[in-house]
């Protein structure tokens, strides 16, 4: 069933896990909420994301994801889980979410590179 994903995107960089530590406390600033399936690719997350921010858009724009999710013992810890450029297709469009160890409540990282 679908399930709220919340991604928080960055032009030139990764937020840093610190920008994570307290629940409620994210960069709401940055972030991009989206009702979507398990089974959504990294490449339809980089066009939903084109949609919001213009800087997505430019050609050749590097979409780099990060998962972010709390380890056994509840401290949040990031992992790489793929990357998208804009205009060029390359094996991470069609990685899945649900391939990741993603589960519902998890965030994602955006950084977009120009």
């Amino acid at each position: 069933c679908p399930f709220l994903l919340r991604i928080f995107y960055k032009i030139g960089g990764h937020h840093t896990l610190d920008d994570f530590k307290v629940r409620g406390k994210e960069p709401v600033d940055d972030e991009l909420q989206i009702y979507t399936w398990p089974d959504v690719t990294l490449g339809e997350l980089s066009d939903l994301v084109k949609d919001v921010a213009p800087e997505a858009r430019t050609r050749g724009a590097k979409l780099h994801f990060k998962l972010i999710y709390p380890d056994k013992t509840g401290k949040n810890v990031m992992t790489d889980l793929g990357q998208v450029t804009t205009s060029v297709r390359g094996p991470d469009d069609e990685k899945l979410l649900s391939s990741s160890k993603f589960q519902p409540g998890d965030d994602l990282d955006l950084a977009i590179y120009l």
